[in-house]
């Protein structure tokens, strides 16, 4: 590019932004080789417009006026454009002046500032973003005050300059408002530049989870292939909008595909496309993308493989990848991605390759892996938990996590946020969306290549080496409950999407086994919490004795959560009782509704039954047909106290929220988390054949490790779920046991934060197969895991 000899091109002031419509467009300096774009942009402004700019009819600049405003030194004189592909779409530009007014140089501080914006790209935030990024630009280059001539009719301009947050000056001179703004940040500017960049990249993610329209691209002539199952995807989820299938390769004499139209371009539909789907190889994914800007589309989910992930030139294939899709002002999911899915019943989009949409639920959940994102969607379809909408975004190219945090910040369908991460592109921004997200709803996140000290090879961010534990702090700081595996972030999520917070650090203790009641005392104390003498109801109890146990103790005002233990009991005729947990499940659903305030877990041993029982009570899918003669678990009257997860439009009884929590704001603070509310499970099998162990724990099918298998319960025709096969009996637990897990300990933190870790009988943890935890109402939930979640977001800036 031709600059000033004294002054190198900025190539640091370029930048890509998002538009308040949620598109995107690209803010660089102006050069001398932008002289035909400035007069092709100057021919598309309206008169209106030119009369704003020059107070007088200016209906064609002169030469001598392109090259005043395409030759800049960079330093008193600056232009910025924003383009889309590669056409301006506004410009600004300011001009160091002296105290008369007179152009200027150093130490001069003071410039006058002045913009022109398409008529047709009014009204999208482009003026605000170019003074945001003008004002950047003149600090750099010593100028502390921006004036400007505004005519009083305009007043979209003076709005621009009124709300963007400085201090600023106003007078009426010479028939024209005299604006000078002061450029140092002030709080209320940098508010307006943060409520503006959320407003803007929601909307973006907005758009492309709630399309009108969708194209898949490389959509097969045969049945199979990534295209073609992307295609039967969305169609099988019922997805309301308009589906077309794309392949350059389609005979002309084909007209549908599955029962959609076939086109061999976007530019045979006869309509916008709001999102499309790429399923192309690598080499033909510009041609596929040049064709989806060019006719309009918003939104790129690019399942490609063969980017950065293979080496430098994939890595440089990304990047120009990006680089096209902005160009056109659309965004990207990907590439390398496995897709994205809402859940809405307005929307029901299935953009993915899992094989049927989860059911609707009240759960965000991002991943950068597509292998991680199959099992936990498989963990929540198990328990019969749902999800607001999902993404896994592959290489991250453009579109991140902290997109998705603008997002659910204010999405009213989602109550928790579950973050999968292996790289952390702006730990800074990721910091502080994260602290304001967790101060209305919980943030759960596991950080995946820990100690690895680098980013997968195809995500797009910076290279950075952060340690692991600094890593730690900065998510306790932002209010970030972080769990250490995805079965963890699981359990957590089921829990906070459904269970309100304790009050205080008492907790009462109740069960028919001494030992267990004895080790959860112990831990109790261990974390700072305040146990009550435990319970022994001994090893004869029954249903019954459970259910009026548990109502004493949530009627008593000496303690704030209740932990029950359960082993089998021996009945009447001398039989053990392990396969009656419906009837125990039913029982203690029915104590915990009568104090739907006080958080109760149940931790329990060899006790399938009892599991699938309280499992079935929280699950979002429609109930299976009841055995004749059986007490459905969940079936005792208290529905107010229900607080699990729901179907969409479904109450649920929570008392979380920012509003709901406000009276107990403070005490919870100092409240160590010792449970779930309702009940909350744990069964702990003996280890043996087929079972896993603790060198299974981490993989990401959920073999062995601290996931619980269980078989799914019986889904009508049309449920969603994910189409996995059925747990064997080799390490997917059997029989609804579980691979690990711990029960829930909790401890006040330092400065009111209050934490839970798992239970560690006689310092180690207690495995041995593993013990696990479910929700009467919210769902299945290691107790160790839970109660760290419920606990974190008491006491760490989220609400719960």
């Amino acid at each position: 590019m031709q600059t000033s000899p004294e002054h190198a091109y900025p190539d640091h002031w370029e930048a890509d932004v998002v538009l308040r419509d949620g598109g995107t467009a690209r803010i660089r300096p102006i050069t001398a080789e932008d002289a035909d774009r400035l007069v092709s942009f100057y021919e598309q402004v309206s008169d209106e417009s030119k009369y704003y700019r020059f107070f007088a009819p200016y209906p064609r600049l002169s030469d001598k006026d392109v090259h005043r405003f395409t030759h800049h030194d960079f330093v008193n004189r600056v232009g910025l454009a924003m383009t889309a592909g590669d056409e301006f779409i506004a410009t600004v530009r300011y001009d160091r002046i002296d105290g008369q007014g007179r152009p200027a140089g150093p130490p001069a501080d003071e410039a006058e500032v002045a913009f022109l914006v398409q008529d047709a790209h009014q009204g999208r935030g482009v003026a605000s973003a170019l003074l945001e990024h003008i004002a950047a630009v003149a600090r750099e280059r010593g100028i502390l005050r921006f004036a400007a001539e505004v005519l009083p009719a305009n007043n979209k301009m003076i709005k621009v300059f009124r709300d963007a947050g400085y201090t600023q000056r106003r007078s009426f001179e010479d028939g024209s408002v005299h604006l000078t703004l002061d450029l140092e940040p002030t709080e209320e500017s940098l508010a307006v530049q943060r409520g503006r960049e959320q407003r803007a990249e929601a909307r973006s993610v907005q758009r492309l989870l709630s399309p009108g329209s969708v194209a898949v691209v490389g959509a097969g002539r045969r049945p199979g292939g990534v295209g073609r199952t992307a295609l039967r995807n969305l169609l099988q989820a019922g997805f309301t909008g308009r589906v077309h299938a794309v392949n350059s390769a389609f005979p002309e004499e084909l007209d549908t595909v599955d029962g959609v139209r076939a086109v061999r371009s976007l530019g045979e539909i006869d309509e916008p496309v709001d999102l499309a789907v790429v399923a192309v190889p690598a080499e033909r994914v510009p041609e596929a993308v040049a064709d989806c800007g060019e006719h309009g589309a918003r939104g790129l989910v690019v399942v490609s493989a063969g980017y950065a992930e293979t080496g430098s030139a994939g890595r440089e294939r990304q990047r120009e990848l990006v680089r096209q899709a902005r160009s056109y002002g659309m965004r990207i999911i990907g590439p390398n991605a496995f897709g994205i899915i809402n859940t809405a019943d307005s929307v029901r989009l299935n953009a993915s390759l899992a094989p049927e949409s989860p059911a609707p639920g009240r759960i965000g959940l991002f991943t950068q892996s597509g292998a991680i994102g199959i099992a936990l969607l498989a963990g929540l379809h198990r328990r019969g938990a749902g999800v607001s909408s999902f993404i896994s975004a592959g290489n991250r190219a453009d579109v991140s996590g902290n997109d998705f945090l603008q997002y659910w910040y204010e999405d009213t369908g989602t109550d928790v946020v579950l973050l999968y991460l292996e790289s952390i592109g702006n730990p800074r921004k990721f910091t502080r969306l994260a602290r304001r997200t967790a101060a209305v709803k919980p943030v759960v996140v596991v950080k995946g290549a820990r100690h690895s000290g680098s980013a997968p090879p195809g995500h797009a961010v910076p290279v950075t080496r952060i340690p692991d534990a600094t890593v730690g702090a900065l998510m306790r700081q932002a209010g970030v409950i972080r769990v250490d595996t995805v079965t963890e972030l699981v359990d957590a999520g089921l829990m906070l999407a459904g269970q309100p917070l304790p009050a205080g650090p008492r907790v009462a203790i109740l069960g028919n086994s001494e030992s267990l009641g004895l080790l959860a005392y112990d831990a109790c104390l261990t974390e700072g919490l305040r146990p009550l003498p435990p319970l022994d109801l001994t090893t004869g109890a029954t249903p019954a004795d459970f259910r009026a146990a548990l109502a004493r103790a949530l009627g008593d005002d000496r303690c704030d959560a209740v932990l029950v233990t359960a082993i089998p009991w021996v009945g009447e005729d001398g039989v053990t009782e392990a396969g009656d947990g419906e009837s125990l499940a039913a029982a203690l659903t029915e104590a915990a509704a009568a104090s739907p305030a006080k958080p109760v877990a149940v931790v329990h041993v060899e006790m399938g039954a009892l599991a699938d029982a309280l499992a079935a009570a929280s699950s979002t899918r429609p109930p299976a047909p009841p055995r004749a003669g059986a007490t459905a678990a969940g079936s005792a009257p208290g529905d107010g106290g229900r607080t699990g997860s729901s179907t969409a439009g479904a109450g649920t009884g929570r008392t979380r929220g920012a509003a709901a929590q406000t009276p107990g704001r403070d005490s919870a603070r100092t409240a160590a988390a010792s449970a779930p509310r309702a009940t909350a499970t744990g069964e702990a099998v003996p280890r043996g054949p087929g079972l896993a162990g603790p060198e299974d724990r981490g993989r990401p099918d959920g073999a062995g490790g601290a996931a619980a298998q269980t078989e799914p319960a019986p889904r009508p025709p049309g449920q969603g779920g994910p189409h996995l096969p059925a747990p064997g009996p080799g390490g997917l637990g059997a029989g609804g046991r579980v691979g690990q897990g711990r029960v829930g300990r909790g401890r006040i933190g330092r400065r009111g934060r209050s934490r839970a870790r798992g239970v560690r009988g006689g310092g180690g943890r207690a495995r041995g197969g593993g013990g696990r935890a479910r929700g009467v109402r919210g769902g299945v939930v290691p107790v160790g895991a839970a109660v760290r979640a419920r606990s974190r977001a008491a006491g760490s800036g989220g609400t719960g």
